[in-house]
């Protein structure tokens, strides 16, 4: 993977850089200091993953990421930041961002998230590719309207799984496709055919089922986490009943605290059902 590393502050950008290519397929082919340069930059790099420090001087880390976005959807994001504030946070989510680095910098933390986002970008090509045996092979205009409709869905979509932390999962590119189909189709979860979706028997349902359960149960163990971490803002509270009824995050966060034997329970049926209507 190819990335690309902005922030401020000179230290941070080697020591990250270090970190990276401590994995031998990982290369840091750019450094900025300031938003201007990474602009003119990854406007003509071909560019992986990019790291960006939330509190940039002049432009914002947040603001940066939405004017990258617009110049190549394809980047993704992890963000450095020490602050902890619950508002810029899901300012951050919202804006695009896979995962957050807290500084100080922690070598076993950049691991993880770079291991993740990494396989993030793995499930976005499988998806790409059962997107094209089941899409259409008629050629496409992107001013068309409708083409248009169903990009803005997809990336809320994965907003809302970015936000739950289970975009590298290896269930999450089932999500998106289910409830791609879900919307275009109209139709609720209970009337989805898998068996004919898939082309898959009874057996390979079930397999799926327990993926897709897994990477939901991961949402909600991660949502419950952010209510532990004073996260509890308007999107906290939205996703948490909306997806999963907040009495089941609840429960999940008294099971985390040793106040409960088991945690939350999760109904794929409420789950997907509220996702279409989140999107």
């Amino acid at each position: 993977m190819k990335f690309y590393i902005i922030d401020d502050d000179p230290a941070i950008p080697k020591m990250l850089q270090q970190i990276i290519e401590q994995d031998s397929q990982n290369t840091v082919i750019g450094i900025a200091n300031s938003s201007k340069k990474a602009l003119s930059e990854l406007f003509l790099m071909d560019v992986d993953i990019v790291l960006i420090d939330l509190l940039m001087p002049n432009i914002s880390g947040i603001e940066l990421i939405k004017r990258l976005s617009a110049l190549k959807p394809q980047l993704r994001f992890i963000m450095i930041s020490q602050v902890k504030d619950a508002e810029l946070r899901a300012e951050a989510y919202e804006a695009g961002i896979e995962f957050f680095i807290d500084k100080p910098i922690n070598v076993i933390e950049v691991h993880s998230v770079i291991k993740r986002v990494c396989q993030s970008l793995q499930m976005a090509t499988k998806l790409d590719n059962i997107q094209k045996v089941i899409g259409t092979t008629e050629p496409i205009h992107a001013y068309d309207p409708s083409v248009q409709r169903k990009q803005m869905t997809k990336e809320k979509t994965m907003s809302i799984l970015r936000f739950l932390g289970i975009t590298s999962e290896a269930g999450s590119a089932d999500i998106l496709l289910i409830s791609k189909l879900m919307n275009e189709q109209n139709l609720r979860f209970n009337e989805l055919n898998f068996n004919d979706i898939y082309q898959i028997n009874d057996r390979e349902k079930k397999v799926l089922l327990q993926r897709i359960r897994r990477a939901v149960k991961t949402g909600l163990i991660n949502l419950a986490n952010m209510f532990l971490d004073g996260l509890d803002d308007e999107i906290s509270l939205e996703y948490a009943n909306a997806l999963y009824e907040y009495k089941n995050v609840r429960h999940e966060i008294d099971y985390l605290q040793g106040k409960r034997a088991v945690g939350g329970k999760i109904s794929l049926k409420h789950f997907f059902d509220g996702l279409i209507q989140e999107i």
